[in-house]
C-alpha cells in the first residue's frame, strides 16, 4: 500500500499590468530552477489556516514585489505539482509543492521592487514568448495550462 505524500500549498498568480504583459520573476542562483523565471506568490504560512486566500495571496505580492493595489480574481485558473529535491529544501528531504495559480490586476501604476527572493523581472506577454526561453519544469506546465484556458 502507497502511502500518500504530504504537500506543502502555494498561492501563485499570472499578476497582469495595464498592457495585458504578465510579471514573471527571475530564480536566484540558489535555486533548482537558476535562470528561469518564476510567477510571485508563495506558500502559506501556518498560522494563516483561518486567513482568506486571496489576503494570502496579496501579502505574498507585497513581500515579493512591492504591490498592493490589485485585484485578485478568485477562480483557480491553472494549477502545478512539484517535487523539490532534498538539497533545495530547509529540511535535507524532498519537499511536494502543490501550486494553485490565480489571475491578478494591477489597479494603477506602480513600481515593482523585488524581493531577496529574486534577482529580477520582467513583464512579457505569455503569448508572445517562447515559454520554454523562461520557464521549465511545474512553471512551463502552468504557463501553458494558463494559455490553453
Amino acid at each position: 500500500m502507497s502511502k500518500p505524500a504530504l504537500y506543502n500549498i502555494s498561492l501563485k498568480c499570472f499578476l497582469h499590468n495595464s498592457k495585458w504583459e504578465v510579471l514573471i520573476l527571475k530564480t536566484p542562483e540558489n535555486s533548482s530552477f537558476y535562470g528561469m523565471y518564476d510567477f510571485p506568490g508563495g506558500r502559506i504560512d501556518e498560522d494563516e489556516f483561518e486567513i482568506d486566500y486571496i489576503e494570502i495571496l496579496k501579502r505574498e505580492l507585497c513581500e515579493e514585489a512591492w504591490v498592493e493595489n490589485i485585484e485578485i480574481k478568485k477562480k483557480v485558473v491553472a494549477i502545478a505539482r512539484h517535487k523539490a529535491e532534498w538539497k533545495f529544501t530547509s529540511k535535507n528531504i524532498p519537499e511536494y509543492l502543490y501550486y494553485n495559480f490565480f489571475e491578478a490586476f494591477l489597479l494603477e501604476n506602480q513600481e515593482i521592487k523585488i524581493s531577496h527572493e529574486h534577482q529580477d523581472y520582467l513583464w512579457v506577454k505569455l503569448d508572445e514568448i517562447k515559454l520554454e526561453d523562461y520557464f521549465y519544469s511545474w512553471y512551463l506546465e502552468a504557463a501553458k495550462m494558463y494559455l490553453n484556458k
